[in-house]
């Protein structure tokens, strides 16, 4: 197969040139690696979008026990330096959508990293006196702040690279998709089933490593 130079040019040609490096220069097998950035960042995207909803209800229902369904408005609540803003936005959004900024809708609006800030060092009085509640081992044995922050935060730089289209092959995926379906099942074992119904991860990466040559290697991560 051709690759057609309009094709480059549409997908960009810095973005491609990335790709055509990981192929050693092969227009038609960086092409085929693009492709497959393409189809694991959509094979991707269920599990990752089940567990960002089963960490955002579970922290708000934790938290609505607690404090109330508006948690979000006590800044003492809120270890990040930037939350207090993003609850803002999130209002300010909503009022220009003429919709009332009630806890379900606010809760909704806050991305990712809002959550995963729930459970960074700041956070670690709030995980012992509350948060410890969010999630528990296979066993039911509790956990620490830290067996949930660790994975989150590379689970979380993963997700913003498939939202922004970025490559994700340098990755090691199966590592972090086998993260994800594990921390989902700590916050609920119910929704980690049901997603590992659905999940076609397995089905669509390569099996063994995927070969790329090392010059263009990029946005790697263990």
């Amino acid at each position: 197969m051709t690759v057609h130079p309009d094709l480059e040019e549409a997908l960009s040609l810095e973005r491609f040139g990335r790709y055509l490096a990981w192929a050693g220069g092969d227009r038609e097998r960086a092409l085929d690696l693009y492709a497959l950035n393409t189809r694991l960042s959509e094979a991707l995207y269920t599990p990752l979008q089940v567990l960002e909803v089963v960490l955002r209800n579970r922290v708000h229902a934790v938290l609505t026990a607690s404090r109330g369904p508006r948690w979000f408005e006590d800044p003492s609540l809120l270890p990040g330096a930037h939350q207090p803003s993003q609850v803002a936005e999130a209002k300010a959004q909503l009022a220009e959508e003429r919709k009332a900024d009630d806890p379900g809708r606010v809760v909704a609006a806050l991305t990712l990293g809002f959550w995963t800030a729930m459970l960074g060092a700041r956070g670690e009085n709030l995980w012992q006196t509350t948060l410890k509640a969010i999630a528990r081992r296979e066993d039911g044995k509790g956990l620490r702040r830290k067996d949930l922050s660790t994975p989150l935060t590379p689970i979380r730089l993963l997700r913003n690279r498939i939202a922004h289209h970025e490559p994700i092959l340098a990755w090691n995926l199966p590592k972090h998709h086998e993260a994800i379906l594990r921390v989902t099942g700590w916050l609920s074992p119910a929704a980690a089933a049901w997603c590992r119904t659905l999940d076609r991860f397995d089905d669509v990466h390569p099996s063994g490593h995927i070969e790329l040559c090392t010059d263009g290697r990029s946005g790697a991560e263990g």
